[in-house]
């Protein structure tokens, strides 16, 4: 049963994803109606009762001979093999109803496991099938409708309120809240804006867009979810591997103590019932449909899985290697204290600042300008600028002088920085402030922490995962970040090649399974390295590609989540395979003491499969309120 699921579904999963197979109901209900004929000897004499009953088997349930026949040919021993044995058996001896009635519950539980593993298709491809066919673009001065395929990157697209938007890329106008659950897993609207990143796949909710498009197709966030998927249903997982090792092995099992049981009782009605209850339905379907299920719930929290190889590693990691900058921060400086000197105010002090760095394009002075914006501070345009690097800034700015930058800066300009209160922390930058021949206070920057890496870190460490941070910024900016985040392990001023030969070290010294988390390029080779490389989706394309897993909206908590699924879904198949082997001994230990009848025994084998399948579908992603 199982086996016709796994090896044919990956082949004919679009023709099988609708509600309901009416070519094999009317089979099934054939089949029923031939063992009902049999049991009450509708036609007289009984002679035709037999016809009825063999052509009941031979038309109804021509898809398991069809099935072990070509198994035979392949020289393949599987479930539908070891069946249509037992189900000739049984007739040959004369117990028409009980065969047609095991071919009966085959046939539904070969139903039951289409529907269900269709369902499971279907769940990933409700994914995939969200993207409009044509998009509203600006050319020659006028808004055309153009194919998705047409459209090209750098193009300004509009986006309609209700509409889903077709492409990644920033909003170069409009303001408008976006729905990126299916994309990020974010549950609350997001507000865009101007230079807002949008994501292919989301809905846009109120105000009208326009998009710059910076990838289409295949590049999108969502083609990256296709991908994914696609590359899923070819890349098995080991332990899909060994379920259908077990799965064989177990028929060869079924039809030996079939054969001892013969040998020693002599009696065929046990040794049909010894076959007939043994299976392995239950994990040869139940393990791809739990991985399937597994990729699109990770899918829905914005953790794009590149196949169940990767899922199955992820759920047996026990240590996290972490990158720090745009990994456990946002990878951006921003101001944390803006500190004036006595008899200057926090807002002359930010104007000043503003000012000076208006022009600037070093990293510290873009988030001064930036915050005093975000805190309604107009900064003057200054007529002269000047940028010394390494030191910091001389500007005019309505005639009179400012310089903002380093303490060494100051001192060049013969300025003494002993009565300002500094940060104290290496971790900080500190910016200060001068005019008027006196320093007037100091602006504290330093890269933020993200907002859920605490709560992420805590729940991994929870999980009893071994946490490193592994990064090539200052010792005392990475125990800063540590001590902010509860990290124990640090390794610190770390080169790219080092960093390679911690991981290489942890994986093939320590016999570690290792996730590493990163960003950047620098973090490509550790990724490679690793049992599994997990990459930010606002990092480099490098660490994109090299990655096993991309977590699309950049949260670390979803990805704590991610690794909290891959666990689960591990627990799930290892239930099925303890399950199922424990179903089988006793059976078969029962059938062979000749405690279980034939139908006894297709009953229990039919009722184990399905319980184990069922336990998989519980990995499935549930329908989003989006869908309708």
């Amino acid at each position: 049963m199982a086996a016709s699921v796994h090896e044919h579904v990956p082949d004919h999963a679009h023709d099988h994803d609708h509600a309901f197979e009416w070519p094999d109901a009317a089979r099934i209900l054939l089949v029923a109606a031939a063992a009902a004929a049999v049991w009450f000897r509708v036609w007289e004499p009984f002679q035709r009762v037999s016809v009825i009953g063999v052509l009941g088997l031979v038309v109804g349930g021509w898809p398991i001979w069809k099935e072990a026949f070509d198994n035979v040919g392949e020289r393949r021993m599987t479930m539908e093999l070891s069946m249509t044995i037992a189900i000739a058996a049984a007739a040959a001896i004369g117990q028409l109803f009980t065969a047609l009635v095991i071919t009966c519950f085959v046939l539904a539980a070969e139903l039951l496991e289409g529907l269900t593993v269709g369902r499971g298709r279907k769940a990933i491809r409700d994914l995939l099938e969200f993207l409009p066919r044509e998009v509203s673009v600006r050319r020659s001065g006028s808004v055309q409708i153009v194919t998705s395929q047409e459209l090209r990157i750098g193009e300004v697209i509009l986006v309609t309120p209700g509409a889903r938007i077709p492409v990644d890329g920033v909003v170069t106008s409009g303001h408008s809240f976006v729905d990126e659950s299916q994309i990020t897993g974010e549950s609350m609207p997001v507000e865009k804006g101007a230079d807002g990143r949008v994501f292919a796949g989301s809905i846009n909710q109120s105000g009208v867009l326009e998009v710059r498009t910076e990838r289409v197709g295949r590049d999108t966030s969502y083609g990256k979810i296709i991908e994914a998927v696609e590359h899923a249903e070819h890349l098995r997982a080991p332990v899909q591997r060994l379920a259908d090792r077990m799965a064989r092995y177990l028929v060869y099992f079924a039809l030996g103590a079939a054969a001892l049981t013969y040998i020693i009782g002599r009696d065929i009605v046990s040794t049909i019932s010894v076959i007939i209850v043994a299976g392995a339905c239950g994990i040869a379907a139940g393990t791809p449909l739990a991985i399937l299920g597994g990729i699109g719930r990770c899918a829905r929290l914005g953790a794009i899985i590149k196949g169940g190889v990767y899922l199955e590693t992820l759920g047996r990691v026990d240590t996290i290697v972490l990158d720090k900058t745009g990994t456990l921060t946002l990878g951006r400086p921003e101001v944390q204290r803006v500190t004036p000197a006595p008899g200057v105010s926090v807002e002359s002090l930010l104007e000043a600042a503003a000012a000076a760095e208006l022009h600037s394009e070093h990293p510290l002075g873009k988030a001064i300008v930036a915050y005093a914006r975000e805190n309604g501070r107009l900064a003057k345009d200054p007529k002269h600028f000047h940028y010394t690097p390494g030191r910091g800034i001389a500007a005019d700015v309505d005639g009179t002088a400012f310089f903002v930058g380093n303490s060494a800066w100051m001192q060049d300009q013969g300025l003494s920085v002993a009565e300002i209160r500094c940060h104290g922390v290496e971790a900080v930058s500190d910016v200060f402030v001068a005019w008027g021949k006196q320093v007037r206070g100091v602006i504290a920057i330093a890269d933020t922490v993200r907002p859920e890496a605490r709560k992420a870190i805590d729940n991994l460490v929870g999980m009893g995962l071994r946490a490193i941070l592994v990064t090539g910024d200052s010792k005392a900016v990475a125990a800063d970040v540590a001590r902010q985040l509860g990290i124990v392990e640090v390794a610190a001023e770390v080169l790219p090649e080092e960093k390679l030969a911690r991981v290489t070290s942890l994986v093939k010294d320590e016999r570690r399974t290792v996730a590493v988390v990163g960003d950047g390029v620098n973090d490509a080779p550790a990724l490679v390295a690793a049992s599994v490389g997990v990459a930010m989706g606002s990092g480099t394309d490098v660490a994109r590609e090299s990655a096993d897993i991309v977590l699309l909206g950049n949260d670390l908590l979803r990805f704590a989540e991610t690794v909290c699924i891959a666990r689960r879904v591990r627990r799930v198949i290892w239930q099925n395979f303890a399950g199922t082997l424990a179903v089988d001994a006793a059976g078969m230990v029962l059938a062979g003491f000749g405690l279980l009848n034939p139908l006894m025994a297709a009953f229990i084998h039919v009722a184990s499969e399905m319980t184990f399948i069922l336990n998989s579908a519980r990995l499935l992603p549930r329908r989003h309120n989006t869908y309708t």
